[in-house]
């Protein structure tokens, strides 16, 4: 039992027996509890400390009792609030049943009859609500619990008790009131008054889904699915599903006007149209570019230019009042000759301490990314030799050095002034930052270990930080060193989706969170910086770099910094800030890249493999079932099967999982999760039913697992922190794993042969990624070296006779194998297509082969139009002094 949850027991001990943890909200973590008065299981959702610190309990008790009052059948009622030891916590009955989302996760699309019903039901809640003069303001899957088949409603009205008790302030929470599929153009805009209108458009959200599969607007980010809200609009329902009637079609385009008073008047009225065969849209739609002039892109537009003219004015005030005439604040954009522009993934810019300088992350002829260098007084950068796929850079505090991760996730640094890159450390696997100390240290991420490591000038690493796994810490990622050396900003990452910033001490390596967010700079003299999600807003507060601790309220600097597209299920902003006050980020619209999965045969031909799966969609481990119908993926750390003859798609895990394998029989997945805090092996029926349940437990983090074609053995990669080696251990019997390949250089990717005679592996013993074949399980008999010029990913062919391979010149490669009852015979690889648009992973097989071996179902990189500029702001520090305070 947690801290928090023992702390909560004891609270509310006199009324409440609670017995366990039921899951995670925005807002929210909900425990099934006893009422020991009444004798009844109930909900007890206690919000966050962060929120709860910026309502109040005062203020939230009274807000949410002008709600306790509503009854009506499909309304979830409220029997409690209250605050208990700092907690403030509200009280539902609990349904012993499913919510909408976890029906719509399931099936997708619900038949016609069905979500009317749903439908009609909730919008006599809501009509009743509104009539009581209480706004929902956050329908959506989500808070529509389903009973017996009947809807309910739940959290009605704590929208409301938010909003009112933080009276304006809900910004300092990294959070907002609405979901952005399902928000009003009106509740997009930030409008404060918002009327049961509001509520009729989110439940058309709904109910859209529920038909068509998907909302209304869809999008990678939030700030894409807004920006759509108000400037497109909806398609008809019956372009995603034709048999939709025509009743039921025009009263989802009505409910979906951008317009509030175009829509329904009340939701009675929405619900009487959907019900009436008779009922069609009178007059017609204006056209979308009349829209985009007179409605809400009008007022945002017109916000927009108010707001940037007033931070102006402001800035051009503050200049000339003050006695010591500070310099003005100035904006502007950052233009890049052509083929010198910024491209990559994870963090792409660096400024230098002084700001003389910017490092970034480019083009490169052939394809590839390299560093550039372009001095602030130039027109022009210059690339860095050697520094080819580079990730994540950063300067030494002198300014004289530039670091990197380099592709195999070694740390890197480079002289500015030109030179030959020297390796650091090879001992890290990690790409996500590293922060260069006063003291000669660098603080990096190091992937697979959990904290952060510590890397001495001398390239000998050690760990740092360590993950709290009683709060479900799984990652430590994006460290910065604060001047002096004391502390090092980060962000914690939590499953399923919760990042917040944090700080650690640097004697001691303990840490201390302190905001939500999914990034964090420091500025002097003495503010945090931090990215919220999903907002992507810029926040800034008092922090003294000394104490480590936060003062003051949080103020909102820049509205939805555009994020650069991970292979990660978040995104990470471009923002980088010098001490002399120069800050960088990167702003626009769109994804510079995209991804598709695509079935490509032998001969190179690419077909998509399903046109209507439009999501981007960011893949970490991907397999065919055996008899290849079904397709087993793993998207924002949750294992996804996509059925290949209907194109339903069905989310498996809730509580995180990737690199996903299906068992021999079809009938299960086995998957890595981190739920336990640290990566191990479980395994789940394919078709939902059961929980998940542990299969492999090891004492270290467990990357990648692969079951042997008669599922007696299971062959494992254990890694992390510079290490990466391979077992196996008996599935049918209890039994020590077994090593199989344990050496100081790193091996991955393993792949048993489909008679189990053989393993085939990644191994960077040469110096670069080659394909090894060895025995199995007695691998110490022998070993083949398969690639001839660097290889990953190997694949053994389901007719055994071939092993497939990615060359390191990105060709799909295939090589004869010739049967032999005593020792392995291959013959030389032979290219079959190029595979330089499709992803790879060095550590992960990101492919697979059909069951005929005929073609592959690939992920492949495609780029989207986009917009996106690099914003200087110079002499920020007197922006921050003036909004945020001295």
């Amino acid at each position: 039992m947690t801290e928090i949850t023992q702390r909560l027991t004891t609270a509310l001990a006199d009324r409440y027996k609670i017995e366990r943890h039921l899951g995670e909200g925005g807002m929210a973590t909900v425990y099934l509890a006893e009422d020991l008065k009444h004798k009844r299981k109930v909900a007890v959702k206690v919000l966050r400390p962060e929120l709860a610190a910026v309502l109040g309990a005062e203020r939230f008790v009274q807000e949410i009792e002008t709600t306790a009052n509503l009854q009506h059948p499909h309304i979830l009622p409220l029997h409690d609030s209250g605050d208990a030891d700092g907690f403030l916590y509200y009280v539902m009955p609990f349904i012993d049943g499913e919510t909408l989302r976890d029906k719509l996760n399931r099936e997708t699309q619900l038949g016609i009859e069905e979500a009317v019903k749903i439908t009609t039901e909730v919008a006599d809640a809501l009509d009743y609500a509104h009539r009581n003069n209480v706004i929902h303001r956050d329908i959506k899957p989500e808070n529509i619990l389903l009973h017996d088949g009947r809807p309910m409603v739940a959290d009605f009205g704590i929208a409301l008790a938010l909003s009112a008790a933080a009276g304006g302030r809900m910004t300092e929470t990294g959070m907002s009131l609405g979901t952005p599929h399902y928000m009003s153009p009106e509740q997009a805009t930030a409008e404060k008054d918002l009327t049961n209108r509001s509520d009729i458009y989110s439940l058309g959200c709904v109910l859209y889904e529920m038909l068509a599969g998907e909302p209304p607007h869809m999008g990678n980010s939030a700030q894409q699915i807004i920006m759509k809200i108000v400037t497109e609009d909806v398609q008809p329902v019956t372009k995603l599903r034709k048999s939709v009637p025509p009743n039921v079609t025009a009263a989802v385009s009505k409910a979906l006007e951008k317009l509030a008073a175009d829509r329904f008047e009340s939701a009675a009225k929405f619900a009487e149209a959907l019900t009436n065969p008779s009922f069609a849209v009178q007059g017609a739609r204006a056209p979308a570019s009349s829209i985009s002039r007179e409605g809400p892109w009008n007022r945002l537009t017109v916000a927009f230019a108010a707001t940037t003219l007033a931070a102006m004015l402001f800035g051009l005030w503050g200049w000339r009042s003050q006695r010591s005439d500070p310099a003005p604040v100035i904006r502007y954009s950052m233009a890049f000759p052509a083929g010198e522009g910024i491209d990559g993934w994870f963090t792409r810019i660096a400024l230098s301490p002084d700001g003389s300088r910017l490092a970034y992350v480019g083009e490169a002829p052939g394809g590839e990314r390299q560093l550039w260098m372009r001095q602030r007084d130039q027109l022009n950068a210059t690339p860095m030799p050697g520094t080819e796929w580079p990730e994540s850079p950063f300067f030494s505090p002198d300014g004289e050095q530039v670091g990197f991760f380099s592709p195999r996730g070694t740390i890197r640094t480079a002289p500015v002034s030109g030179g030959t890159p020297v390796t650091l450390t090879d001992s890290l696997v990690g790409y996500a930052g590293a922060s260069w100390g006063p003291d000669g240290f660098i603080y990096a991420d190091a992937e697979g270990l959990g904290g952060l490591v510590r890397v001495s000038p001398g390239g000998t690493s050690e760990p740092f930080t360590t993950v709290d796994t009683a709060r479900g810490e799984v990652e430590h990622i994006w460290p910065e060193v604060l001047p002096g050396g004391k502390g090092v900003l980060f962000v914690v990452a939590s499953p399923p989706e919760r990042y917040e910033v944090a700080v650690a001490d640097v004697a001691s390596g303990q840490h201390e969170i302190l905001v939500p967010g999914v990034y964090a700079r420091y500025a002097a003299p003495g503010y945090l910086l931090y990215v919220t999600r999903p907002q992507w807003n810029l926040m800034a507060q008092r922090f003294d770099p000394q104490n480590l601790t936060l003062s003051g309220e949080a103020v909102r600097l820049v509205d939805r910094i555009w994020a650069s597209a991970t292979a990660a299920p978040m995104f990470v902003p471009d923002l980088t800030l010098s001490t002399t006050g120069t800050l960088m980020y990167t702003a626009g619209t769109g994804l510079q890249d995209s991804t598709e999965l695509v079935w490509v045969t032998r001969d190179g031909t690419a077909a998509v493999l399903d046109p209507a799966w439009t999501d981007r969609i960011s893949v970490q481990g991907l397999d065919l079932s055996p008899d290849g119908s079904r397709l087993a993926v793993s998207q924002s750390r949750q294992v996804h099967i996509k059925d290949l003859d209907n194109g339903l798609l069905s989310k498996l895990t809730f509580d995180g999982g990737n690199r996903p394998v299906w068992t021999p029989d079809g009938s299960a997945l086995v998957f890595i999760s981190p739920r336990a805090g640290v990566r191990q092996v479980y395994r789940r029926n394919a078709d939902g039913t059961g929980p998940a349940a542990l299969l492999l437990e090891e004492p270290e983090q467990i990357q990648d697992v692969r079951l042997s074609e008669d599922g007696r053995w299971a062959v494992f990669r254990i890694g992390g922190g510079g290490f990466s080696d391979l077992y196996a251990r008996r599935l049918d019997e209890d039994s020590d794993r077994i090593p199989l390949v344990v050496t100081p250089e790193q091996e991955a990717q393993p792949a048993l042969s489909p008679d189990g005679r053989w393993l085939a592996y990644m191994s960077l013993g040469s110096g670069r990624p080659e394909v090894w074949v060895r025995p199995f399980p007695n691998t110490g008999d022998g070993s083949w070296r398969v690639s001839t010029a660097g290889g990953t990913e190997p694949l053994w062919a389901h007719s055994g006779r071939e092993l497939f391979y990615r060359s390191e010149g990105d060709e799909m490669m295939s090589v004869p194998i010739t049967e032999s009852a005593t020792t392995f015979v291959h013959g030389e690889p032979q290219p079959l297509f190029s595979t330089q648009d499709y992803a790879s992973y060095m550590m992960v097989k990101m492919y697979d082969a059909s069951p005929d071996d005929q073609r592959f179902v690939m992920l492949r990189r495609i780029t989207k139009p986009h917009t996106e500029q690099l914003i200087v702001v110079e002499n920020f520090f007197e922006e921050l002094k003036a909004k945020v305070g001295n």
